[in-house]
């Protein structure tokens, strides 16, 4: 384990935005992490654990701190267990890459999470999710080492009480443990998942004899997502975003009229969905741009994605504060018009 100072972080990121680390190190395996762990107890360091540095916004000032980059990439180890098979992946390994293995398997479960960015260990945090599918639904358990007991722990999938968009590793056990491998229960007998719209419409002309196969929806997941912009290309500023930006609000039914009312529509066209506990489940999206915040709005050297609406993104060589300016800009329209307070997706350390 090397650990440099002052490196800038920016090149780490999917925004490519933030300042430097005061330390900054790589780990390729548990045995380095306890050592970077200990670095940093014996020099009373704060620690930010980096992954595939989607879903991140790092201020400018950067972190003052060590910064721990997880590259621990070990091959995918697969496990019978029963009518079902167990895949082994390492929190360093590419989230996107492990979808298609999976896929190319010909199994079902993580197909429609193709495309996104980031890492294996990022996921489980975030309760990684897209169309219709969410990591939630296959993670059987996931290996962390925690900094309160100074050991290497094995989580079972009830004890990460996984809800839309968290888990105990972004709540209440934030900052307590660091992902080092996740493992992913699947269902060989699975169907792909075909939920949403967009994947309906893909796959409308196909003969219902030869129903897709999981490698067919990992590749129309990944041309969805291009069109919209949430793709991570090199070279497509459209496309360099930290993922949606902001969570859809889950709220009471009661504040429907008062959207309608504010835009003086019937509260019947408001498009939302039932979520859990007799709440709706709003798009934020159709938020932003009823706000006057749509597709191709600029601020500055940051702006709205002209592809998708969600997407916060650097239009060159925009700053953090750049982002938080049209990030407050957003909510306080939001807040103003609906009564509603979005809440953001990215992690700022």
């Amino acid at each position: 384990m090397r650990v440099q100072e002052q490196v800038v972080l920016a090149p780490y990121t999917t925004l490519r935005i933030g300042g430097p680390a005061r330390y900054f190190c790589e780990v390729a395996g548990e045995g380095e992490l306890l050592e970077a762990v200990q670095y940093a107890r014996r020099n009373s360091l704060k620690v930010f654990v980096l992954g595939g540095g989607s879903n991140l916004l790092i201020g400018d000032e950067g972190f003052d701190g060590l910064v721990i980059r997880i590259a621990i990439d070990d091959p995918i180890k697969a496990t019978p267990d029963g009518a079902f098979v167990d895949y082994t992946a390492s929190a360093g390994s590419e989230w996107n890459a492990f979808v298609l293995h999976v896929c190319e398997q010909g199994i079902s479960g993580v197909e429609c999470l193709a495309g996104i960015p980031g890492s294996i260990g990022g996921t489980p945090v975030q309760n990684v999710g897209a169309y219709g599918q969410e990591v939630a639904g296959t993670i059987a358990a996931v290996r962390a080492f925690d900094l309160e007991a100074d050991a290497f722990v094995t989580l079972a999938h009830d004890q990460c009480d996984f809800a839309y968009r968290r888990s105990i590793f972004n709540t209440t056990r934030r900052n307590r443990y660091i992902v080092t491998a996740v493992t992913f229960r699947f269902d060989p007998a699975a169907r792909p998942s075909l939920a949403y719209a967009d994947l309906e419409r893909h796959f409308s002309d196909r003969d219902a004899e030869t129903p897709p196969t999981p490698l067919d929806v990992y590749h129309a997941v990944r041309a969805i997502r291009h069109r919209k912009g949430m793709l991570i290309v090199e070279g497509e500023a459209d496309c360099r975003s930290a993922g949606s930006f902001f969570k859809n609000p889950v709220v009471a039914p009661l504040v429907l009229p008062q959207i309608a009312s504010s835009l003086q529509i019937a509260a019947a066209d408001i498009p939302h969905w039932p979520a859990a506990d007799g709440l709706i489940k709003l798009p934020a999206a159709w938020l932003l741009e009823k706000a006057g915040f749509t597709k191709g709005f600029t601020m500055g050297r940051a702006g709205i994605s002209s592809r998708h609406t969600l997407a916060l993104i650097n239009r060159g060589h925009a700053t953090a504060a750049d982002v938080v300016e049209l990030r407050d800009a957003i909510r306080g329209e939001v807040l103003n018009r609906f009564g509603i307070q979005l809440e953001q997706e990215p992690v700022i350390p």
